[in-house]
């Protein structure tokens, strides 16, 4: 049998011009954005250089960063301890109880296609409220829980949690999807077998499913952490970061410092932690994961 060997300089020739296109929307604007955090500047006059000073501000001066990275890490910790595990239940009882299950499937990735602000406005009416037909609270008049209602969006001790809920409804059919290919890509033999030796059911998943579906069950941890740290759109729509910067995540509070308040430079500052935040995680969540992999292996 023939093998066709390929040149290095063939392979470099094809993987070049996606390489250049990565570089230039990924890692230019990287460093611009880290050149612009050194910069004292409203995004058009002229700039002034003034080295770590946005950092400086950043981490000891601004009374809104370090509460919006606090609800930022819980939107993120909500998203990997309860939507992600979640998804994953959800998808052994499709995948085995459910004979035809892509419809089904499909039902639950509805939400992710649907628009922003779509689900947004949707949700600002279910949270509306009773007087102005709210859902929520007429359900819990009509249970006699009178005491339960509350101005959802409103009340600032409440309104994270109610956008942290819709975040969590919307892409948990992401993560079904996901994580129902991983299972359905598990050999029907391994289950055979392993019935044959007596375990079936939520033993074959414990022996069987959960460890071999760790590399994409970590997929959706990575994708769950990073799209909760770059959050954005669905506050906006939803509360636009109040009442009284209550719902302000890292992203839109570096939006509000960039485009309202015109400190470009300070909010390119908070971008560029936010990137690293994200490359740490990243790097943190890929170490644990294959030390779980090599356990199981």
């Amino acid at each position: 049998m023939n093998v066709l060997k390929v040149s290095g300089w063939v392979i470099a020739a094809f993987v070049l011009p996606c390489l250049l296109l990565y570089v230039c929307l990924v890692f230019i604007p990287i460093l611009v954005s880290i050149y612009s955090g050194m910069l004292d500047w409203n995004g058009i006059g002229a700039s002034k250089f003034i080295g770590l000073a946005n950092f400086t501000k950043m981490f000891t001066n601004d009374s809104v960063f370090w509460p919006a990275l606090g609800r930022t890490f819980l939107l993120a910790g909500f998203s990997m301890l309860v939507q992600v595990p979640i998804a994953l239940f959800v998808s052994i009882l499709i995948s085995r109880y459910v004979r035809r299950p892509n419809f089904l499937v499909s039902s639950y990735f509805l939400p992710v296609i649907l628009s922003v602000v779509v689900i947004g406005q949707l949700w600002k009416t279910i949270y509306n409220p009773a007087s102005m037909g709210g859902m929520i609270n007429q359900i819990l008049i009509g249970l006699g829980l009178d005491s339960w209602t509350h101005s959802w969006l409103t009340e600032p001790k409440v309104a994270i949690f109610a956008v942290i809920l819709v975040s969590l409804w919307q892409y948990l059919g992401y993560h079904i999807l996901i994580q129902f290919t991983g299972i359905q890509n598990i050999p029907a033999d391994i289950y055979e077998a392993a019935k044959i030796d007596g375990a079936e059911g939520f033993k074959a998943d414990r022996y069987i499913t959960l460890p071999m579906i760790v590399p994409i069950f970590k997929i959706s941890v990575v994708l769950s952490f990073i799209g909760s740290l770059q959050s954005f759109d669905l506050i906006m729509v939803m509360t636009g970061g109040g009442p009284a910067h209550a719902t302000d995540v890292i992203s839109s509070h570096m939006y509000n410092m960039s485009f309202l308040s015109m400190k470009y430079g300070y909010g390119s500052a908070i971008a560029t932690f936010l990137v690293f935040v994200c490359l740490l995680a990243t790097v943190i969540i890929n170490f644990l994961f294959n030390r779980l992999d090599k356990r199981y292996s």
